[in-house]
């Protein structure tokens, strides 16, 4: 066992030999490949102190508040046990509080381990005056960053240079995060790929929920959690096919090269292509190796990002319990490739206005007919009959041109 841990780990050292050779690295680790059956989610939340001021809570606070659930990344010393139903408790930037579901074999099966799990998390945050505050977009607080690791000072710094939307992103908004399998085949992960890119900005407008955000600059937005990260990156969407995403990796800038100092750095707009090629050997000293390569992709952020499987990124978090509605969506709409075909041809005519759906969201006729006409095909489809009525109720708001909770008030 030993010797194989040693293969392994000097195997990551090593210096990728060419761009052929770190395309075929990229493809193998972004696209796993096996019968679809897994589902995984993650769910986050800003927080606050829970003395009517919604200040930040202190990092201090948090950690113990989690106790040995803390992640290591700010309890370095920490178990990082996870929750009784399995799910790991992570911290963002900003002090949000992220809780990442185990795979799962249905939405069923995944929600209710993490309705367990966040009824735990509530309980340990309470016991220090923390609450969570379901919301996408913080609209009180202006961004502010806790925590203090390389990895997101280095992240600060690039999106910096660009505007302020990075910091925005990182400290102030919350989204969902869906995960399922690639696809049993090559031809099962493009038409999986296909579905996911296709119904984006139909799903985004279904669930868009964050129309202000506090720090923005003017503008009405739908959705001011999605905007942050398309004005950080206007090709969000554009990558068409799989066999397209290890060439957009290599040619995607540098977030950071990790190193023994307490900063780490990239020289600005520098890609790993470039890196790889020597041209930043003035600045790098040495070429990448996989293991950087591996780093360099947890580093970018498309709205599906492949990571052994498709995970969807591209929705707000959402108020109460009406998380599960997009992940019984998501679960319908992949369940059998003639559904998949049909939500493809709702989602036709709004398939590339992934800014359109997050400026005015269910405001556009074609969006909300999109987004209404994929919900109830979701509902049609799931074979979960405890999914059906929240998405019938679901389309119908979208109908009605409502947000998620607005049908509520």
């Amino acid at each position: 066992m030993a010797m194989a841990v040693d293969a392994a780990a000097s195997r990551a050292r090593k210096e990728l030999g060419s761009r052929a050779a770190a395309e075929d690295h990229v493809r193998s680790r972004a696209f796993r490949l096996g019968i679809p059956r897994l589902i995984g989610v993650e769910l986050e939340w800003l927080t606050a102190r829970a003395d009517g001021t919604e200040s930040r809570p202190e990092l201090t606070r948090l950690v113990e508040a989690l106790g040995p659930h803390a992640p290591r990344t700010v309890a370095p010393s920490s178990s990082a046990r996870p929750l009784p139903s399995g799910s790991a408790v992570s911290v963002e930037p900003g002090g949000q509080i992220e809780l990442s579901s185990v795979p799962c074999t249905s939405a069923r099966q995944v929600c209710d381990r993490l309705t367990a799990d966040l009824r735990m998390l509530r309980a340990l945050l309470a016991r220090r005056s923390v609450t969570m505050l379901d919301r996408a977009a913080d609209e009180v607080r202006p961004p502010h960053r806790l925590l203090r690791t390389p990895r997101y000072g280095a992240m600060e710094l690039r999106y910096d240079r660009i505007g302020p939307m990075g910091r925005l992103m990182m400290n102030s908004t919350a989204s969902i995060q869906v995960s399922v399998d690639a696809g049993r085949d090559e031809a099962e992960v493009v038409q999986r790929w296909e579905l996911l890119h296709a119904i984006g900005p139909a799903m985004i407008a279904a669930f868009a929920c964050s129309p202000r955000l506090r720090g923005a600059p003017e503008g009405d937005w739908a959705s001011q959690r999605m905007r942050t990260w398309l004005e950080l990156d206007p090709t969000l969407g554009h990558v068409d096919h799989p066999a397209d995403y290890p060439a957009w990796v290599l040619d995607a800038p540098l977030t950071c090269v990790r190193s023994e100092m307490p900063e780490w750095y990239a020289p600005p707009g520098a890609t790993f292509a470039a890196w790889l090629a020597g041209e930043l050997d003035a600045d790098i000293h040495r070429r990448p190796t996989i293991d950087d390569l591996d780093y360099h992709m947890t580093t970018l952020f498309p709205p599906v990002r492949p990571c052994g499987h498709l995970e969807v990124r591209y929705l707000d978090a959402q108020p109460a319990e009406s998380w599960q509605v997009p992940v019984a969506a998501l679960e319908a709409l992949l369940s059998a490739p003639e559904v998949s075909a049909e939500a493809c041809a709702i989602a036709a005519p709004v398939r590339d206005q992934w800014s359109e759906a997050a400026r005015v969201g269910l405001a556009s006729l074609e969006l909300r007919a999109a987004a209404a006409g994929l919900l109830s095909l979701a509902a049609e489809s799931s074979r979960d009959m405890r999914f059906t009525a929240a998405l019938d109720a679901a389309a119908a708001r979208c109908l009605r041109g409502l947000a998620p909770g607005e049908e509520v008030r």
